[in-house]
């Protein structure tokens, strides 16, 4: 069932939402400050090509002061736009019953989008 998802996931959206993640952060990338920001925008555009089948696990230091700060900068900036996108996109697609499984991505790459720094997507 995964990979018929993701196959039907990458055809509807998932492979150009992805590409654009990715764009934007060599984008970020580009100001030296903004590595690690543009190192999980990427993250994210890859999580985002096949999504079926995964889940986001918190990793152990998730609660560190670290990771807390770099999440607020990311949600002030870009957390908070890409979540949006996600849960409006989620909420459109639960509409219909066919939708329902591709809603449950967006709202799992919501959570990715919103708090990336401390989680992975595995």
């Amino acid at each position: 069932m995964s990979l018929i998802g993701n196959i039907i996931w990458l055809i509807f959206g998932g492979f150009m939402s992805g590409i654009g993640y990715i764009i934007g952060g060599i984008g970020i990338c580009a100001t030296i400050i903004g590595i690690p920001f543009g190192i999980k925008a990427i993250n994210l555009g890859i999580a985002t090509f096949t999504p079926f089948g995964k889940e986001v696990i918190a990793k152990p230091y998730a609660g560190d002061v670290l990771t807390t700060i770099f999440n607020v900068i990311w949600i002030m900036f870009f957390g908070w736009g890409i979540a949006l996108s996600h849960l409006l996109w989620g909420i459109i697609l639960a509409i219909t019953i066919v939708g329902l499984p591709f809603a449950k991505q967006h709202f799992k790459l919501m959570i990715l989008a919103l708090l990336p720094f401390g989680r992975e997507f595995a």
